[in-house]
């Protein structure tokens, strides 16, 4: 395990209410593993259009796909809508591609999924979200939050109020930034496979 650098983590957020709760969460949760020492940065979603309607040259996608490569771990909050993520959650998990020529922009990264909901408690949202992060090769840790009736749970200056789902946010935050320290030196080994050793090997064959 290195400490060479600050552990780097992106958060995305799936609403672009002025008040939104899934950003506030990020915005708590991004506070509280900076205290711990990451460093952090945000993905602002507003502009990016959805996927397939503009080219891959569109400058919201890259700016997005910069930050994807940047970011050693990430944190997912999204609002509940119809029992599972935002539409805008989606679309940006959408504009990641598996493979960006011969690099894999989120395989090997940790992920951390957070939820918030309008009413009683609910895991659609993270479950969900954990699909997408096993589909996208990301090491989803085992901790989640899912904070119900998000409108209570946070004061007028947007901070969290002190709560056992803030504390679980603190959990879910020390967790990823532990997970993302830990696999640092080993995400080569443990992302190494049969499957792709065997392609590659047949490929340098065919070029001989």
């Amino acid at each position: 395990m290195t400490f060479e650098h600050k552990p780097r983590i992106l958060f995305l957020y799936g609403s672009l209410r002025e008040r939104s709760y899934s950003r506030l969460a990020a915005e708590e949760a991004a506070r509280i593993i900076e205290e711990i020492g990451a460093e952090v940065r945000f993905f602002d979603p507003r502009g990016l259009p959805l996927h397939g309607a503009e080219p891959e040259t569109h400058p919201k996608v890259q700016e997005l796909r910069t930050l994807v490569q940047w970011s050693e771990g990430q944190a997912w909050s999204s609002p509940e809508l119809h029992g599972n993520i935002s539409g805008l959650m989606k679309t940006q998990i959408d504009w990641v591609p598996l493979t960006l020529g011969a690099i894999r922009p989120t395989q090997g990264k940790t992920l951390a999924v957070m939820q918030v909901s309008g009413g009683s408690q609910s895991f659609n949202a993270v479950n969900s979200m954990r699909l997408l992060g096993r589909w996208m090769r990301m090491f989803t840790i085992p901790n989640q939050s899912s904070v119900a009736k998000a409108y209570q749970e946070f004061h007028e200056d947007g901070t969290m109020k002190d709560s056992a789902y803030r504390d679980r946010i603190v959990d879910v935050m020390e967790e990823l930034y532990k997970f993302t320290l830990l696999l640092r030196d080993k995400v080569d080994h443990l992302t190494d496979r049969h499957s792709e050793r065997k392609a590659e090997a047949s490929k340098k064959a065919s070029e001989t």
